[in-house]
């Protein structure tokens, strides 16, 4: 086949490229030019995509004897990443923009592209497996728990999924750095990005304000008691602890959680941790990495991508999907994204519009009845 392979300049996209030229593709390495000005060097260990990944992108390209190219997406990864994630942030949700990116970037503007050049596949580095199902092909979390990253893989379609490959799925972390070494790639022992790629400094509320300017609004109790002001709500997310800006004895002993925002009357809500407990989710932007489940069905839900599976009963309403989970879990966000698993197989995956405490009746009563993991 004839592949493209995205080199981010880091050791997985490295090996995965290498892995393609043993296996006899035809093979040409792409790296993603996602900033409009990209730093010459990387600020610790966060953040990628600078010049400096380019050129170790480029050095492993030259060591494979593959072509190697730059594609500049900087002004779409703009529109429809970061201004995504401003404008998520502004309405008082949490976003996750890495399955932005690869909903939109790695896996449309991406693929897109190589198809129209004559390319048959996209492979990246994501630690992932794909596996020919009855029904096609399936997505499934890879072998290595610690490094899986299905979960931000949840947003492909089926469409995607018959275009993509991910090499180092059925590999640990440790082998592919081993792999790297052996193979004399000078990024062997290169650390991994983290956090948010277009924020290397990880201060994503210093960032935002730089944007949205400031917002002044209150802090108060669910019962509407004011307890103070904040200079933008887009600096709060459901859960949050640190930063509340809170006088000692404001908490009583207690400790204090963001547990609500609303926006559009600039209001953060404090409260106590037992406010943050949820037993429902419900969700819309449903993408299905397969076919659409019909009727309720036992799964799993991940709310965060190195979150726990929880078992639930998910159910598609229309436009809408309702999770009720088996146990309460904390810390759940609308602009976040719920991932459906069957066994170790992906379904699909919708962004949180509501979190709560409400049990639908029909859930409780079908959970001997739903459909059972098939994967």
């Amino acid at each position: 086949m004839r592949v493209v392979a995205a080199m981010s300049g880091g050791v997985d996209s490295a090996v995965s490229a290498a892995r393609l030229v043993d296996a006899g593709h035809e093979v040409v390495g792409v790296h993603l030019a996602l900033s409009r000005s990209a730093a010459t060097l990387r600020e610790s260990a966060r953040g990628c995509c600078t010049l400096e990944d380019a050129g170790d992108a480029r050095r492993v390209a030259d060591r494979l004897g593959i072509p190697f190219y730059v594609w500049d997406l900087a002004d779409r990864f703009e529109q429809e990443v970061v201004d995504d994630f401003i404008a998520e942030y502004a309405a008082g949700r949490t976003p996750n923009p890495c399955l932005r990116c690869n909903e939109r970037i790695k896996f449309a503007g991406l693929l897109d592209k190589a198809v129209a050049l004559g390319f048959d596949a996209v492979a990246t580095g994501h630690y992932a497996r794909i596996v020919d199902g009855p029904a096609g092909r399936e997505l499934h979390r890879a072998v290595d728990p610690a490094k899986d990253q299905s979960y931000v893989l949840g947003v492909l379609d089926a469409d995607q999924l018959a275009r993509s490959i991910f090499p180092l799925g059925e590999s640990t972390k440790a082998q592919v750095r081993q792999e790297a070494a052996e193979r004399g790639f000078a990024v062997a022992r290169k650390p991994d990005s983290h956090d948010i790629c277009f924020i290397p400094d990880g201060d994503t509320r210093g960032w935002l304000t730089k944007r949205l300017g400031d917002q002044p609004g209150e802090l108060v109790t669910p019962e509407g008691e004011s307890l103070g002001h904040h200079h933008g709500t887009y600096g709060f997310t459901i859960g949050q602890r640190r930063g509340l800006g809170l006088e000692r004895s404001q908490l009583d002993g207690e400790p204090r959680y963001v547990v609500g925002i609303d926006a559009p009357r600039r209001q953060v809500v404090i409260g106590t941790a037992d406010l943050l407990g949820i037993e429902l989710i419900e969700g819309d932007r449903m993408r299905w990495c397969g076919p659409v489940p019909r009727g309720p069905l036992r799964a799993g839900a991940q709310v965060r991508a190195h979150g726990a599976e929880v078992p639930c009963v998910a159910e598609v309403r229309g436009q809408t999907i309702s999770v009720s989970l088996d146990h309460t879990i904390s810390g759940v966000a609308p602009g976040q994204s719920v991932v459906i698993y069957s066994g170790t197989r992906v379904v699909g995956s919708a962004t949180i519009t509501n979190a709560g405490r409400n049990i639908h009746p029909s859930t409780k009563v079908e959970r001997s009845t739903t459909q059972q993991p098939g994967g």
